[in-house]
């Protein structure tokens, strides 16, 4: 075959690479934490974050005298300092550990019920077809403007006619009532994104809807879920507000308990710093046990 007769193949027309779209928020985001620069920024700020942390815990491990006469930093040069008396101390005052298990007792039942009973009633406006579901759920987000003190005179006279004033359920029936309509609100948003097709799909099947919540609603709302208890659990924690008006003496969480040491002893950095470090550490453990399902409902809609 000469040369002038053959034939050469036509190259092969093969689409070309996507490039990637550098406008979004994203990647910009993604690119400017890559900086490294911007990265020995936030270990600057994390430390100034962690400080107190540290200065917390090393004071709770310090003698009332040493605290008096020196401050926290002096235990790098001097470890002797450092001891667990006041821990031991702690944990032998009753006033101290009752509060602690009251504040366990109204925190995990107000984070429960508000979950459980969000994620229902999410589920029913996103996807359940029932008579003024629409101007229900306005309701429900008009309700979010409200603050906190102005139903605190009215509710403590029912819950005084209740029987219910100064218990602990009282206070986690106050906080669920004023937690759900935040908890309503962000589950709905997040189930309403869930495909419709999925859905349909699983009741073509003959998946009821109780199935479908449970198998497939749950397991993607995951994130979100994850996101709300969370909040609901650091909000309940570190309340003392609720708690200073609806609890007696025996219902008292660790808040107003240390509060009330205040009160009374002044400065006993013996009782006060353990116990501080005592109601931190918890929700610290609890964030971090739910970390990885908290950045996803966080980060969740971010990308498409």
């Amino acid at each position: 075959m000469s040369a002038a007769t053959a034939t050469v193949p036509a190259k092969e027309q093969r689409p070309a690479p996507a490039t990637p779209v550098r406008g979004r928020p994203a990647g910009r985001l993604r690119r400017w934490l890559g900086n490294g620069l911007v990265q020995a920024f936030l270990v600057v700020v994390s430390l100034v974050w962690v400080t107190p942390l540290a200065g917390l815990f090393l004071s709770s491990m310090r003698t009332t005298q040493d605290n008096s006469a020196s401050g926290w930093w002096t235990v790098l040069t001097s470890p002797g300092q450092l001891s667990f008396d006041n821990y031991s101390t702690l944990l032998g005052n009753a006033g101290i550990t009752q509060a602690f298990w009251n504040t366990v007792l109204i925190s995990v039942p107000t984070t429960t019920l508000v979950v459980v009973i969000a994620a229902l009633a999410g589920y029913a406006f996103a996807w359940l077809e029932f008579p003024g579901r629409d101007w229900l759920f306005l309701l429900v987000v008009a309700l979010l403007v409200v603050p906190v003190q102005v139903g605190l005179l009215p509710v403590a006279k029912l819950f005084g006619q209740l029987g219910l004033f100064g218990t602990i359920p009282g206070v986690v029936l106050f906080h669920v009532a004023y937690g759900l309509p935040f908890a309503v609100f962000l589950l709905r948003n997040y189930f309403a994104e869930i495909p419709r097709e999925m859905l349909e799909a699983a009741r073509m099947d003959g998946g009821s809807e109780w199935r479908i919540f449970t198998r497939l609603v749950l397991p993607v709302g995951r994130p979100a879920i994850a996101s709300l208890a969370i909040f609901q659990f650091l909000w309940v924690w570190n309340d003392m507000l609720v708690a200073l008006l609806f609890a007696d003496s025996s219902a008292q969480p660790l808040t107003v308990e240390l509060q009330s040491q205040i009160r009374q002893f002044g400065s006993n950095m013996d009782v006060l710093a353990p116990g501080a470090f005592l109601s931190l550490i918890v929700p610290v453990a609890v964030f971090f046990a739910f970390q990885r399902h908290f950045v996803q409902g966080v980060m969740a809609g971010s990308v498409k």
